[in-house]
């Protein structure tokens, strides 16, 4: 067995906000062999605000600094990948307007960074998949259909891997990562299901996180429910790009006990 080889044995972490889940999942791996996790398994409440999702200051600030240091991707950009959050803001709660603002603005993204938004982003999938009801707007379509009455639980998902595009023999594809969301509406509010088949615990994860829980909030505040819950399903995590005995890595680490430290 090498040194890297994912623990055999699940990881579950149930935290009360998206930075505490990330501080619980980086720690396990600094202080336990490996690099890597398989399956990580993140359960995240205290959601219920529909307009602002809480985050630990020490561990965002912190992250934000490792991440600039290495010069990665802010976990503002990656968070942005899965929901753009200040188009919402700009869209003033009209969703119509943040499909229209995204439609117009999707094309300088992919140009900003052609290397890694070449394949699409996450948001584009979800809202214009290319083929399919509502003109493969699928978070549209789940809105619509969710508001009729006795509509069944299983329509409520949506893909970001399309076969067409995505099974390659590349070495290297980044992109997607996540595989799909589930919406879910339980009697506490509106439950998130997100499936990963890996994930870079370094320079995505916290963005990852974030994205999700405001795709979350933005479709509870449209379904009219709480948000009550993230689940995120990750077939391997990993720590790579960074050592874990590395410097620029020290501050996240203090950060991360200090946020768990706090919410024991």
């Amino acid at each position: 067995m090498t040194k890297n080889r994912p623990s055999v044995a699940p990881l579950m972490i149930s935290a009360n906000s998206v930075s505490e889940a990330y501080a619980r999942a980086l720690l396990h791996i600094v202080d336990h062999s490996g690099t890597e996790v398989s399956p990580l398994v993140l359960t995240v409440s205290g959601l219920e605000n529909n307009d602002t999702i809480s985050e630990d200051a020490g561990v965002r600030h912190a992250m934000d600094q490792v991440l600039e240091g290495r010069d990665e991707t802010s976990v503002e950009d990656v968070a942005f990948t899965i929901f753009p959050q200040q188009l919402w803001k700009m869209a003033q709660g009209d969703r119509k307007k943040l499909y229209q603002f995204y439609d117009w603005s999707f094309p300088a993204f992919k140009a900003w960074n052609h290397q890694k938004n070449g394949r699409g982003l996450y948001f584009q999938r979800l809202t214009n998949f290319g083929r399919g009801p509502c003109d493969g707007n699928q978070l549209e379509w789940i809105l619509n259909q969710t508001s009729r009455k006795g509509a069944r639980r299983s329509l409520a998902q949506a893909t970001t891997f399309d076969p067409e595009y995505d099974h390659t023999a590349s070495a290297l594809l980044g992109f997607p990562c996540l595989q799909h969301v589930t919406f879910m509406e339980a009697g506490d509010g509106l439950v998130v299901n997100a499936f990963y088949a890996t994930q870079q615990i370094f320079n995505k994860a916290y963005g990852n996180y974030l994205g999700l829980a405001q795709l979350g909030a933005f479709m509870a505040h449209e379904m009219k429910v709480p948000f009550a819950r993230l689940n995120i399903t990750i077939g391997v995590a990993k720590l790579e790009k960074i050592g874990k005995t590395a410097v620029e890595l020290s501050g996240l680490v203090k950060a991360a006990r200090d946020c768990v430290a706090a919410a024991n």
